[in-house]
């Protein structure tokens, strides 16, 4: 379903001056091992997967319903919620510790913004070799950010990550060789987000990345409606009812406004990332990588 207007995944890795690293990411990407890995801590992140809540918060009829928020509640059951609404969650965040393995630069520091959890802190974590790495998760929810404190204390590690209750907007971008902004753009303000995205690349080191993860809105409207269903299947087909599916995109459709991915492109490529792709897609969920230039000013 690829555009004629834009570089295909194909192009871009016949064409890109470190094609050779994103060929072998990609292989990685695919193995069962990296599935196992991210399902191990995913059932630590959350307890144990035989004991994670269920996600029932739309399940019956609510007379007022408000703006979906990052609450009490929605911290209970993210772990189901996220993985029965959000289909190749669990490969994206394998991916995300595999591309912190191989950009985390020595003595610098790894961002998470919008750490949620912090299943995208625990993988980088866990495969970051690197030495004098730091690691600073952000979330504006306080309910997530306790929790996320407790569930990472339960993982031994070298590496230190700090926890920061804030807007991501307000974060300074300093010394970084890894940025994850694992779907957490599109919550933000759609004024504000090339000013964060334009921080970011300041923030970095050269060669540098930004991990953008995105539901993404296709300008090609039969595409769209299509993959909007398919999305809507993906979600049946995980127990949500039409009440739940109806419910949830009726507080979500004030706080979550999402972009095309040509304008994802053209806000990446506005800030100065010279090389960024697509490298995952499932529906119309996805996630991107931006590289800032190796020779570009510090």
């Amino acid at each position: 379903m690829a555009r004629t207007n834009r570089t295909g995944p194909k192009d871009f890795m016949t064409s890109h001056p470190v094609r050779k690293q994103m060929i072998d990411l990609l292989l990685w990407v695919s193995s069962n091992d990296s599935i196992e890995q991210y399902s191990r801590v995913m059932s630590r992140l959350s307890g144990c997967a035989s004991m994670q809540t269920k996600d029932q918060i739309f399940a019956a009829p609510i007379a007022r319903l408000g703006d979906f928020c990052f609450d009490e509640q929605v911290v209970d059951v993210f772990p189901d919620m996220i993985q029965r609404s959000v289909p190749g969650y669990s490969n994206i965040i394998s991916a995300i510790g595999m591309m912190a393995a191989r950009y985390a630069q020595p003595e610098s520091r790894l961002y998470d913004l919008g750490c949620s959890l912090g299943a995208a802190t625990q993988a980088m974590r866990r495969h970051i070799s690197q030495p004098g790495c730091r690691i600073t998760a952000v979330d504006l929810s306080h309910p997530m950010i306790e929790r996320a404190r407790a569930h990472l204390s339960g993982f031994k590690s070298e590496v230190p990550v700090e926890l920061v209750e804030a807007d991501i907007c307000d974060i300074e971008i300093e010394n970084a060789s890894v940025v994850v902004l694992n779907f957490t753009l599109q919550f933000v303000e759609p004024e504000k987000r090339a000013a964060l995205i334009q921080r970011i690349h300041h923030g970095l080191r050269p060669g540098g990345i930004l991990i953008l993860s995105e539901k993404f809105r296709f300008e090609d409207e039969p595409v769209n409606e299509l993959l909007i269903e398919l999305h809507l299947d993906f979600k049946r087909a995980n127990g949500y009812s039409e009440l739940e599916i109806s419910q949830k995109r009726t507080a979500l459709e004030n706080v979550m406004r999402t972009d095309s991915l040509e304008t994802h492109r053209a806000r990446l490529r506005d800030a100065g990332f010279t090389h960024q792709d697509l490298w995952f897609q499932c529906f119309n969920f996805g996630s991107m990588i931006a590289i800032k230039s190796s020779d570009a000013q510090p």
